[in-house]
């Protein structure tokens, strides 16, 4: 009997016991109080795509101010109010103050939460074969210090004086002084307060990641054993324990500022010709510790995102992952070399030089285990026998812009050319294709992947690919023009430059990147419809629809809490057993034992045989 039919059989038998097991559940119980980290998984995509579709519409309303600068935005006035002057013009303050919270939500709340919140929660105990998180608890105070930390950024979205302003960086002393813009009031007071629940749920839940991980694995599950994906979200989960701490110490000295008088940035300001009480700061200070939380965060950002593609660029090239050890290898370089590049960041903040060059040579550094990621994307795919869902289009999406973005970061790296090119546009393209397109392309591949195995039906798969498409090609209209634009010298964060004879040339060419970004937008609704859609109307899925190797694959097509009836799956092999010579199938789960497959097993894994332990006792149950 070949691999599919026995999958098969097991798919029948474990829908069969499912209904036996079901039992209503109410509202609170479900959905309040939950300790299931499937659901808990579900909030916060939900919660994430509410915050993308926020984030994503900002930044609409400020590419129609540097598009078409001369357009009246009256009609906005039923949104916006008082923030449209009487020249129909968007008012300057609250331009930052969009840039700000542009940043603010779709750095933290989306890709950072929405991104590694949603499938860290979702895949690790089924990939690892564990009944649910180390702590169900934890969980659940995880998802709601971020519901919390939410509610409070939105309620800043509506005060008079307007949310936060001074860029999502936030740096002092803009940020520390309240009379120094509307921004810098009640808005910023909120914003630091949210950020503070931000972290105390990102903390919760990386303890709980690392954890699970750690102590739940099912028998036979060894760490060389694990998928990629839990590899990037173990990593992911270490990197974010020991930055975010750094960043909320610089919050909590920035509040200590801003309302009790002390003065750690703050040194030597004068206000309207008013000299201030407070000596002895430096905005240098916070720079060092935002940076040293901001710059891993690129990668607790985009290190799920690069797991997340492994696993579905292997699954549809019907291809083992090339490199695999190489891939893990990579991973943990690009985790320890993060923690050490911080200051590129501040390379024209007066730093010694020979200090610039230290991290200008770490930068260039870090770009080695990158381009490993990049080489065995490739490799894998070369010669593969590729299906095109639209989850393999979004991670091959994501391939492309990790290689053109991360390019430009090779110029930004270098500390002489950085000097040119920081807050640039040029700096604004890179890190949006680098970290926010390609991050958000893993998000959208995810979705598309594992929608099956989260709501039991499939997403439509033609919606899928128009959306890749516009997608795509959208992001390459909005990003590309800006690098050009910021070689040119075009600052960030400028409200307009219709008064800059020397930048007036690039009117038309700014109108395009508003224009895609319009477009590339309204493409996400595409998506928005597929996904609601699908999950009350969408075809039933089977229970493995991608013929798919590992153990998420092997539960019931909708599985209760506990994930598995009965004993949890062995595990016997590595999870990329995919078109092995000989085998009766092109995959081969990691629950079939090696002595099932003798005609296909290697020399070495014969030798495995000898020590299976078919009994199907649970390891830890």
């Amino acid at each position: 009997m070949s691999v599919t039919d026995i999958q098969l059989q097991e798919d029948l038998a474990h829908d069969d016991h499912h209904d036996d097991e079901h039992h209503e559940q109410g509202f609170i119980s479900k959905y309040i109080f939950t300790t299931d980290h499937k659901t808990i998984a579900k909030q916060f995509l939900i919660t994430g795509i509410f915050w993308a579709l926020i984030g994503g519409g900002l930044s609409i309303i400020f590419r129609l101010q540097l598009g078409f600068p001369e357009m009246s935005l009256e009609w906005l006035r039923p949104l916006l109010g008082q923030w449209i002057t009487e020249t129909g013009k968007l008012d300057a303050e609250f331009y930052l103050a969009l840039v700000t919270m542009h940043g603010t939500i779709m750095v933290f709340f989306v890709l950072t939460a929405g991104l590694s919140g949603t499938f860290s929660n979702f895949l690790i105990p089924l990939q690892i074969g564990a009944r649910d998180m180390a702590s169900g608890f934890m969980n659940l105070l995880s998802y709601w210090f971020f519901f919390a930390s939410s509610v409070v950024m939105f309620i800043s979205l509506f005060i008079e004086t307007g949310p936060a302003g001074g860029g999502w960086t936030v740096y002092p002393p803009l940020s520390a002084l309240p009379q120094a813009i509307q921004g810098s009031g009640l808005g910023m007071t909120l914003w630091l307060v949210s950020m503070a629940l931000f972290i105390a749920s990102s903390l919760l839940g990386g303890i709980n990641y690392i954890t699970t991980i750690i102590n739940m694995r099912t028998q036979g599950m060894s760490f060389a054993r694990m998928p990629l994906t839990i590899w990037a979200f173990f990593i992911t989960a270490i990197l974010g324990l020991l930055s975010f701490p750094v960043l909320l110490s610089a919050a909590l000295l920035l509040i200590f500022d801003r309302s009790f008088g002390t003065s750690f940035y703050l040194s030597e300001i004068y206000i309207q010709g008013e000299a201030l009480p407070n000596v002895g700061g430096s905005p240098i200070l916070y720079q060092h510790l935002f940076w040293f939380l901001g710059h891993p965060e690129v990668y607790i950002v985009i290190l799920p995102a690069l797991g997340i593609t492994s696993e579905i660029i292997a699954t549809n090239s019907r291809k083992p992952i090339f490199g695999y050890k190489a891939m893990i290898g990579s991973m943990l370089g690009i985790g320890f070399l993060s923690f050490i590049v911080w200051a590129h960041h501040m390379f024209v903040t007066g730093m010694n030089p020979f200090l610039g060059s230290v991290f200008t040579i770490l930068t260039l550094v870090i770009a080695v285990p990158s381009a490993i990621k990049a080489f065995n994307y490739i490799t894998t795919l070369w010669k593969g026998n590729i299906i095109f869902t639209p989850a393999m289009l979004f991670s091959i999406g994501l391939v492309s812009f990790f290689i053109s973005g991360g390019l430009t970061g090779i110029f930004l790296g270098n500390s002489v050319l950085d000097i040119n090119l920081h807050d640039t546009y040029f700096v604004v393209a890179h890190f949006h294709l680098v970290m926010g397109s390609a991050s958000f392309f893993g998000l959208l591949a995810g979705v598309y992947h594992w929608f099956p195995k989260m709501f039991g039906r499939m997403m439509n798969d033609k919606l899928g690919k128009l959306h890749f498409w516009l997608s795509f090609v959208g992001i390459y209209l909005v990003f590309f023009p800006l690098h050009y634009i910021g070689i040119a010298g075009f600052p960030r964060r400028y409200y307009s430059f219709t008064s800059f004879e020397t930048f007036s040339i690039y009117g038309d060419l700014n109108a395009l990147v508003s224009i895609a970004a319009i477009l590339t937008f309204a493409a996400q609704f595409i998506f928005l419809f597929n996904f609601f859609y699908s999950i009350y109307r969408g075809k039933l899925a089977p229970a493995n629809p991608w013929k798919s190797t590992t153990l998420e694959w092997t539960t019931p097509r909708f599985p209760g809490h506990g994930n598995w009836i009965g004993a949890i799956p062995k595990v016997f092999r590595w999870p990329y057993d995919y078109s092995k010579p000989e085998a009766k199938d092109d995959f081969i789960p990691q629950t079939v034992p090696y002595s099932h497959t003798s005609e296909s097993n290697l020399e070495h894994e014969n030798e495995l045989t000898k020590d299976e332990d078919l009994t199907g006792v649970e390891k830890n149950n």
